[in-house]
């Protein structure tokens, strides 16, 4: 089994609590211990310690996953959800000690899908208001997307470029990007 600890950087103090709370849960259930991990990091971080553990999981090192909280485990419901999906799939259970949610029994695995459900329930309401925004900033006059390419505005590049005008400034002036590079003229092309 392996055992997963995260503290914030702001809290740091429960980080050997978390592991002995932990260590002797696993020896109550007569579990061995074949990995450790302790990471330190917010709770927006890509927990990349947490993958080393997913790593053994896929490499059947590890058949059971206990952790001290479910918040120290996902960064969202919907993470939480997708990788317990993934260590259901490798056949490798998965304990909180706090929340007593054990996936090993079928209780267990009933809760798992009710995460998935409220997972679901929380990309559908980021969906909607992610469109809300755009809408409400398109309805405001914002223009979204890349800025304009000196592509679209290649006659007013090239005469601004041939006033002798910088390149930085043609940027600004014209609101595209900065790496402008002005086409060359047209064969015939009167520059006005």
């Amino acid at each position: 089994m392996g055992l997963y600890a995260r503290v914030s950087t702001h809290d740091q103090r429960t980080l050997p609590l978390q592991i002995r709370a932990m260590r002797e849960y696993a020896a109550k259930r007569g579990w061995t211990i074949v990995a450790q991990i302790e990471e330190v990091g917010s709770g927006a971080s890509r927990r990349e310690l947490r993958t080393t553990l997913l790593a053994a999981a896929q490499r059947r090192e590890v058949d059971v996953v206990l952790v001290w909280r479910l918040d120290r485990w996902g960064r969202s419901v919907a993470d939480l959800a997708s990788t317990l999906q993934e260590l259901e799939h490798l056949g490798v259970g998965f304990v909180s000690l706090t929340e007593a949610l054990d996936l090993t029994t079928p209780a267990g695995r009933a809760m798992a899908g009710l995460l998935a459900v409220f997972a679901e329930f929380e990309r559908e309401i980021l969906r909607e208001r992610v469109c809300a925004g755009l809408v409400h900033a398109r309805l405001n006059g914002k223009r979204l997307g890349r800025p304009p390419s000196v592509v679209h505005k290649a006659n007013e590049t090239r005469k601004l470029y041939w006033q002798g005008i910088s390149k930085s400034e043609i940027a600004r002036t014209l609101n595209i990007g900065p790496n402008l590079r002005p086409p060359p003229p047209r064969p015939n092309e009167i520059l006005t």
